[in-house]
């Protein structure tokens, strides 16, 4: 079970990543479902990383967002985490990934979106 729930977790990734790199002008591949996410993307003033650890100056428990999204010039960064939780345990999904990432929020220089 928790097999199926990873690779249904990382196709809906994939397909946000591969969204993101289009978004950006980056050369992909004609369909999304083909698109094999590299570690890093580098867009002229952007990068994507995927499946990457935020280095932090304090211990972080959940530091392994399924996406980061860094803009150079505009210093920001997103980081993306996807959750796909069964119908049944969806607000409990949520309120565990909102904690998780709540260290990040005291940081003025990161945008934390959950993708539900």
């Amino acid at each position: 079970m928790k097999n199926e729930y990873l690779m249904r977790q990382d196709r809906v990734c994939a397909h946000l990543h591969y969204s993101v790199c289009k978004a950006l002008g980056t050369e992909m591949t004609d369909k999304w479902y083909t698109h094999m996410p590299k570690p890093v993307y580098e867009q002229e003033d952007v990068t994507v990383l995927w499946n990457q650890a935020v280095q932090t100056d304090k211990e972080v428990t959940a530091n392994w967002p399924d996406i980061i999204i860094k803009n150079k010039k505009e210093k920001p960064c997103i980081l993306k985490d996807v959750a796909i939780p069964a119908d049944r345990n969806i607000v409990q999904k949520e309120m565990e990934k909102e904690a998780k990432i709540q260290e990040f929020r005291y940081r003025d220089t990161i945008n934390v979106e959950l993708e539900m």
